[in-house]
């Protein structure tokens, strides 16, 4: 059964950072493209960071220079470094394959950005 493990949120400031962890099982985790998603109260998930199996990166223009993903195979585990956030950023952050899985999603970690 996939599992995909979402940890890391939390209350930060405007400017802060926060490091996202998703720690994956039941897949061949080192053969997919994985990503993080996330969704706004009222608003539709989008997909705001992706890595492929082979490290490429591509990162939505809002958090271009501000995020970074990254993989670790060994680990089964996607990490979403976040820094310089804006309460623009406050959303349930998820992880799941790309393009997503529907069965796949997790419980997602919450990201509130406020002073």
């Amino acid at each position: 059964q996939v599992q995909l493990v979402e940890s890391g949120g939390g209350l930060v400031q405007p400017g802060g950072s926060l490091r996202l962890s998703c720690a994956a099982s039941g897949i061949m985790f080192r053969i997919y493209a994985m990503g993080w998603y996330r969704q706004a109260p009222g608003k539709q998930r989008e997909l705001v960071a992706r890595i492929t199996s082979g490290g490429n990166t591509y990162y939505a223009d809002s958090v271009k220079g501000r995020f970074t993903i990254s993989r670790d195979n060994a680990k089964t585990t996607v990490y979403l470094e976040m820094n310089s956030l804006k309460p623009e950023d406050t959303a349930g952050y998820y992880c799941n394959l790309v393009p997503s899985i529907q069965e796949y999603w997790g419980q997602g970690t919450q990201v509130t950005v406020s002073s």
